[in-house]
């Protein structure tokens, strides 16, 4: 009987241990690999100041410079976009959300945008600047080489000797310049007297307009177009967003409008050099994406693009009588834009 007790210990150890085997994990190929966590997703903040075509470019350039670095969004990159559409209020309130949220890295788009940013990061995230014209003289860093602090970018200040020959290439018999500019726009504002200074040197009549918001462009326009010979647009966030307005305005009046920017042209603008919005955009966001990785945005110098294409309007050319230079033209078709 002790035999056959003995024989049924052995029999179950037997099953117990092939039980054992079987509820193991197969040897595999992999199990000597060691598991490496994927990228930590970071976030980043864009604030934008308002929807227009020039800022709208900057915004796409933004993504596909932090793209370019291998920041995808859907993987390792979460982006929180806001446009405040002009609003003071909108900026604070979306500023300050970013701030509460943590997010990793904040972007202003157009001066205001950047200020609201810089007050509510408060020194601690990092903000970097895109395309903004003048950021000492707005107080947003201490120098363009050491900018200080938390903030960094670039600056999307406008070729205007190139603007003003371009000018005088294209209408050699103007003599009265209107420039048109927006009161709260920094940049525009900046960029505004520049270009007085510049064209008074050069010999012109120089005569100012401003506005106040896009409500006024269509009253001030009528009362420019009457008093110039030609219309100069700066990079000013409030003329950009009216740019049709003031176009409809000055070709009923047989004058042209030379703007800063490549898609002022496109909205009816007779010619520009002009800076790519979307490369500063893009140039931005390969700065964002080095600081990300741990670059110190305090000795990080701002960036700067400063060589402009050339866009013409072909269109507006024809309907103003207009004979654009045939150097001009070949530029255009060469190595920048031709809006027909």
């Amino acid at each position: 009987m002790k035999k056959i007790y003995g024989l049924i210990a052995v029999v179950v150890a037997i099953l117990a241990f092939a039980f054992y085997r079987a509820s193991m994990p197969k040897p595999s190929a992999n199990n000597n690999v060691k598991k490496v966590a994927g990228p930590k997703t970071v976030k980043v903040g864009i604030l934008q100041l308002v929807t227009h075509p020039a800022l709208d470019q900057i915004h796409r350039g933004v993504v596909a410079g932090l793209r370019s670095q291998g920041y995808h969004v859907g993987k390792n990159l979460k982006i929180d976009y806001q446009n405040a559409q002009a609003d003071q209020a909108n900026l604070q309130t979306m500023a300050s959300k970013f701030a509460n949220e943590n997010e990793d890295l904040m972007v202003g788009i157009a001066t205001p945008a950047a200020q609201s940013l810089a007050k509510a990061a408060a020194g601690k995230t990092p903000v970097i600047l895109a395309g903004i014209t003048d950021p000492v003289g707005s107080g947003l860093i201490k120098s363009n080489q050491r900018p200080g602090a938390n903030i960094t970018g670039t600056s999307g200040e406008s070729p205007l000797k190139s603007h003003l020959n371009l000018i005088k290439q294209i209408v050699p018999k103007a003599k009265t310049l209107g420039i048109i500019y927006t009161t709260s726009d920094h940049g525009g504002t900046y960029n505004a007297l520049k270009m007085q200074k510049l064209a008074q040197q050069a010999g012109y009549t120089v005569k100012m307009y401003t506005i106040s918001t896009t409500n006024d462009m269509q009253t001030i326009a009528g009362q420019m177009v009457s008093q110039v010979d030609a219309v100069y647009a700066p990079q000013d966030n409030g003329v950009a967003s009216a740019m049709k307005t003031l176009v409809n305005v000055a070709n009923a009046a047989k004058v042209p409008v030379f703007p800063a920017a490549d898609t002022m042209v496109h909205d009816g603008g007779l010619a520009t050099l002009a800076v790519s919005q979307f490369q500063l955009g893009k140039v931005s966001g390969i700065m964002a994406a080095n600081v990300l990785k741990g670059r110190k945005p305090a000795n990080y110098p701002i960036e700067f693009i400063r060589k402009g294409i050339m866009s013409v309007n072909t269109t507006e050319a024809k309907l103003l009588g207009i004979t654009l230079p045939a150097s001009v033209l070949k530029q255009a078709k060469d190595k920048g834009e031709i809006f027909k």
